[in-house]
């Protein structure tokens, strides 16, 4: 038996480098989006951003807000709007639970991913506290040291 060869079609998976900066991550939750054709495919072609989005309820439903998909350039007149407000999909539990949790403690849902699963599009969104300014000086210099120390240790090993 020959083994199956991996399809050279490689779907992108967009994140969001600003959310570990800005936020202290906690839960992370799975959620589908709600899409039209054209935004798939554009999000397939890669031209989407959700750097500056974020997540909030409107009454009991989860809604994704500044996420920045692009017009799809073969789309026409049926393109999408490149930053209207997309309903995300999770159990009613987990709702619940999410629901509870931004209101009892005040903290942000921050989308971290945005990949495909199988032919599925989903969201990875994490329950987030925003970080002080001590907070990003203190994971710089840890970044820092441990930027040094594995320097250290590669210019060790070459000797």
């Amino acid at each position: 038996m020959s083994a199956k060869k991996k399809s050279s079609n490689v779907l992108p998976t967009l994140t969001n480098p600003k959310a570990r900066h800005k936020f202290i991550l906690g839960d992370k939750f799975e959620a589908g989006i709600v899409l039209q054709g054209t935004e798939v495919k554009s999000i397939r072609a890669g031209n989407a951003q959700i750097t500056e989005s974020y997540a909030r309820f409107i009454k009991d439903e989860l809604y994704l807000f500044n996420a920045h998909i692009s017009e799809y350039e073969f789309g026409g007149e049926d393109n999408h709007p490149t930053q209207r407000p997309r309903k995300l999909l999770l159990k009613s539990r987990e709702l619940e639970r999410l629901k509870n949790e931004v209101e009892a403690s005040g903290k942000t849902l921050v989308p971290t991913k945005l990949y495909f699963k199988e032919s599925l599009i989903k969201c990875e969104i994490a329950v987030g506290s925003g970080k002080n300014l001590r907070d990003k000086r203190q994971d710089l210099k840890k970044q820092v040291a441990q930027r040094e120390a594995d320097q250290a240790l590669k210019n060790a090993i070459k000797r």
